[in-house]
């Protein structure tokens, strides 16, 4: 059967969305969304399983009534592993990452934890590595852990529910997990020192056809009982995916959404460091990504709330001329400047649209920072939301002196799943390239906002 039309399952973790995608263009055609919090009852802060459950099933139904599904693709956040009993259900809820409580055993875990050598991996606080997450699991539940029949990365354990097959993926494994050697491309000392190498699923493509969707989900949502379904991967790969099947090294990509991912390919040698949130992915050929992260979205929502989004070359004028600068970072514990507290200056008496200039620059700067970490070069692609912002798009390309390509798709990681249900490889679309300003005056503003940033450094401020 001829796929022309996948529907990408997306679990971000602000928004849930079901896109549909067409192959022969790779354009979203529809789209439903619906907000992503956690539930907060229970014994801690969990994933709503069941809600975002419903509203997969809906969704896939509602879209294959305005246009055939003839696949289905999967794609979500990082940091996220799932117990799965012997009957298919949870052994423990679905942990939600920003949650601080693995740091309770941070001690005794750091003791046995595999060094940044051997997984590219940092030490990142909360549950933002998997590692923590399955070992305080472990010891703060010990009967409902010893129920675990098998542990899944987050997309594979909705393709588990779909298909009936448990699987694991090297992009999800290969996220900041302290679990995967991307050297190797096996299983971390730590899952043997732990005793989970029984409880893995098999690693299998990206690519791999699971099988078919189950029959009673394909009578409910109306499906051809035939429908394949895709193994899926980690969403930052997803829109890594389409550049590495099309473009030619080296290039970058920055993947935006609730975090603000960038990943080098063929750029320069750099010695990543940990400690500044850089991190060794792994992409859905199974190659190591020079990577860095900052929680870029989280940021703009919190800065922006309730405030005008509104903006003129006026504000840009005045923010430039001003140098109007906010420094790092309004998100602590991870990011290039992890420590740091956000401070303003040169901001009194701005108004909102130059507030928000100021915002878009400070998040571009900070991209940029991350891209020079990781040996960023070559052009460099924005997928995401962020590829729509042009105060984002123009401070990025002029603080690298690159090349910036905003992406059109509204979400960029459901082109990259809807990739996997492919067997070719089509171009993919870009919708602005933006030069770097030869004006000064921007050159000028950058070169500000990374001196202000070293000297609070170099003062120990924070």
């Amino acid at each position: 059967m001829r796929v022309s039309h996948v529907a990408v399952i997306d679990i971000g973790k602000t928004n849930a969305k079901v896109a549909l995608v067409d192959l022969a263009t790779l354009r979203e055609t529809a789209l439903r969304r619906s907000a992503n919090a956690p539930l907060t009852d229970g014994p801690y802060p969990q994933h709503d399983i069941e809600r975002l459950w419903t509203f997969i099933l809906d969704s896939l139904a509602e879209l294959h009534r305005e246009q055939r599904i003839d696949a289905i693709s999967i794609t979500t956040h990082g940091a996220t592993a799932v117990l799965v009993d012997a009957d298919g259900g949870l052994a423990l809820p679905v942990l939600d990452y920003e949650f601080s409580g693995p740091d309770e055993f941070a001690e005794d875990y750091d003791l046995i934890r595999p060094p940044f050598v051997e997984t590219g991996t940092p030490r990142l606080p909360a549950g933002l590595n998997i590692g923590p997450q399955l070992f305080w699991q472990q010891r703060r539940f010990p009967a409902e852990f010893a129920k675990a029949a098998a542990i899944v990365m987050y997309p594979q354990y909705w393709a588990l529910r779909l298909t009936g097959v448990a699987v694991n993926e090297v992009t999800s494994l290969g996220c900041h997990t302290d679990l995967w050697n991307p050297w190797t491309s096996d299983y971390s000392s730590l899952v043997d020192k732990m005793g989970w190498r029984r409880l893995m699923a098999p690693v299998r493509p990206a690519k791999e056809r699971l099988g078919p969707i189950l029959p009673a989900l394909a009578r409910r949502i109306g499906l051809d009982p035939q429908t394949p379904v895709y193994c899926g991967l980690h969403d930052s790969n997803a829109s890594l995916l389409p550049h590495l099947l099309s473009d030619r090294p080296p290039f970058s990509v920055v993947s935006t959404g609730t975090w603000v991912v960038s990943m080098a390919v063929g750029g320069g040698k750099v010695e990543l460091d940990p400690a500044r949130d850089t991190l060794v992915n792994v992409n859905a050929l199974g190659d190591p990504v020079p990577s860095a992260r900052f929680m870029g979205g989280r940021e703009f929502s919190l800065l922006t709330d309730g405030q005008p989004q509104d903006w003129s070359e006026d504000c840009v004028a005045a923010v430039l001329a001003r140098r109007t600068l906010l420094l790092p970072s309004t998100q602590q514990g991870s990011g290039p400047f992890p420590l740091r507290q956000a401070q303003w200056l040169n901001a009194d008496g701005t108004s909102g649209g130059e507030r928000f200039v100021a915002i878009s620059f400070y998040l571009a700067l900070m991209t940029a920072t991350c891209l020079g970490l990781i040996g960023g070069d070559g052009p460099t692609t924005v997928e995401g939301p962020f590829a729509r912002n042009r105060l984002f798009t123009g401070m990025l390309a002029a603080a690298t002196g690159r090349t910036v390509i905003a992406s059109e798709a509204a979400t960029g990681t459901s082109i990259g799943a809807a990739l996997l249900a492919s067997k070719e490889t089509p171009a993919h679309s870009k919708v602005e390239t933006i030069e770097p300003q030869t004006d000064p005056i921007w050159a000028a503003y950058f070169s500000a906002w990374r001196g202000a940033v070293e000297a609070r450094i170099r003062s120990g401020h924070e």
